[in-house]
């Protein structure tokens, strides 16, 4: 794995649908983007190769999740408004930044490593 932050971001903006959060970040902020990324793959997948699309994907994913408005609804921050112009209000954010890892960062490893990944849901079943 030999990520770097010009691959991040052709990548991104190639294969990304919401990069506003990646391409307005500093190149320190990418780095350590990438850093956390790779780092949270490699200690919840520690036996798979880790494609360095997987780390791009991901860091994109933390990029949003941890952009200025995501960070108020992650420190309990439940609303607020600005006079005149807009109301924001947050849904409770997931915490473990494990759950953030999404089926398709997941199935990038999958295809590399021929094993079958997915997320877990939880719920009740119907009998």
């Amino acid at each position: 794995m030999t990520v770097n932050i010009n691959e991040a971001d052709e990548y991104i903006t190639a294969n990304c649908i919401d990069v506003q959060d990646w391409l307005e970040s500093d190149t320190e902020r990418k780095k350590r983007l990438i850093t956390v990324s790779a780092d949270t793959l490699s200690r919840r997948y520690p036996r798979l190769t880790i494609p360095d699309n997987a780390v791009y994907e991901f860091a994109n994913v933390l990029s949003v999740k941890f952009n200025d408005t995501y960070r108020h609804a992650s420190n309990g921050v439940q609303s607020y408004s600005v006079t005149g112009v807009a109301t924001f209000s947050f849904y409770p954010m997931e915490k473990d930044i494990n759950q953030m890892v999404t089926q398709k960062v997941l199935d990038i490893i999958s295809d590399e490593n021929d094993v079958d990944l997915r997320l877990r849901r939880v719920g009740m079943g119907v009998r």
